[in-house]
């Protein structure tokens, strides 16, 4: 299948590395927003839905049971839901349920905006908010914040305001109107107080008071404005939060396939570029365990664990697709470690796919050149279970 692979106009390239044969092509589309507007939800590092779509079509029939143990936003979840397969999800920081869960039971968008109405008339005024946060919204729009914090941290009530909550966390910040804060970084990296202050000093801006209700309504309305399944993940998907390494609540032999990505070395600063959600959501960054390896050795003995704990839980016949990027500055490729990681277990490595692409976003985005950087290129390893 691979190797005949020209769906975008171009050949597979094949090479082969430690005797396992290596497809490079574009494998699914490089254009933007090809995907459900359910996947609009930013989130550090995540990859394209088309990708986890590509191995759950080519990997399973409807109904079967399609699992990333480090689920970030959730995307392999909600892509394993819209195409009737069943999701199980895992990721040490709990932040990942809070932005998962809503969408595989979203609400009504009227009943969202029924709740809205009510909360904006009724809900009483709270606790100052750090003063910090003034360097990123506009006095008002901080009092609205700190009034539904206020409310979410004493209760969530049900699937209305567990997505409330979750639009709010998407809100926070970002580069345009239809965020809560002033013009900043992109939603899925926040800035400290201190150097949104400078970036405030050099646009010569002041942060604009907005209209919270109506921004997460607004969102509301860009998310649910394609047809869903009736059903989607309602009662079907599992979700968890907890170490990788270590799922007890996962039968053995019990999962269909795997599509995740881990964390990449010390690429990336998950706690710190969510701490503005994280206080939002009342949980402590620095007391979420997220993997953060400087070393090589100590990344490749992680991944080792985590490959022993997929080798329970997935079925004889299952696949792994493992997607890992071009780190330090496209120095290290990863495949080789998971590799070596995976050895002498039932894990029959069948293929390295790069999927490259000519264009994406996340590359306009840091003015990097294509492929540069590891920024347009997906690095998968696939095993299957013996």
């Amino acid at each position: 299948m691979l190797a005949g692979f020209d769906a975008f106009g171009t050949a597979t390239r094949l090479t082969e590395i430690d005797r396992v044969p290596v497809f490079e092509n574009e494998f699914w589309t490089a254009r933007q927003r090809q995907a459900h507007p359910l996947h609009e939800i930013s989130y550090r590092a995540c990859f394209k839905p088309q990708l986890p779509r590509f191995f759950i079509e080519a990997f399973t029939p409807p109904g079967a049971r399609v699992y990333d143990p480090f689920a970030g936003r959730g995307t392999t979840l909600i892509e394993a839901a819209l195409t009737g397969r069943r999701a199980v999800g895992n990721d040490v920081n709990p932040l990942s349920r809070l932005l998962i869960a809503p969408r595989l039971d979203p609400p009504a968008i009227s009943d969202v905006a029924e709740r809205l109405g009510d909360l904006e008339r009724t809900l009483p005024p709270a606790d100052d908010a750090p003063s910090d946060l003034l360097a990123f919204y506009h006095p008002d729009t901080l009092r609205d914040i700190a009034r539904l914090r206020s409310y979410f941290l004493d209760s969530v009530g049900d699937s209305i305001d567990a997505w409330i909550r979750m639009v709010c966390l998407n809100r926070l910040t970002g580069h345009s109107s239809g965020f809560f804060s002033v013009y900043t970084l992109p939603p899925n990296q926040a800035t400290s107080a201190v150097r949104q202050r400078k970036i405030n000093e050099v646009r010569g801006q002041v942060p604009p008071k907005r209209d919270v209700f109506e921004i997460i309504l607004r969102k509301t309305r860009a998310l649910l404005k394609a047809p869903l399944p009736a059903d989607l993940g309602r009662g079907k998907a599992c979700l968890l939060t907890g170490p990788a390494e270590c799922t007890p609540d996962i039968a053995d032999a019990s999962i269909d396939l795997i599509v995740t990505s881990p964390p990449f070395l010390d690429v990336v600063d998950y706690p710190m570029d969510n701490w503005l959600r994280c206080w939002f959501a009342g949980i402590d960054p620095r007391a979420v365990p997220i993997t953060l390896h400087s070393s090589l050795a100590d990344w490749e003995r992680f991944i080792a664990a985590c490959f022993r704990e997929f080798a329970r839980i997935v079925r004889p016949g299952g696949k792994i697709a493992f997607e890992v990027g071009e780190v330090r500055g496209g120095k290290v490729a990863l495949e080789h470690a998971v590799l070596s990681a995976a050895g002498g277990l039932p894990l029959e490595p069948l293929a390295v796919m790069i999927n490259r692409q000519a264009f994406t976003k996340t590359a306009q985005c840091w003015g990097v050149d294509n492929n540069a950087k590891g920024t347009n290129s997906n690095r998968i390893v696939v095993f299957e279970r013996r």
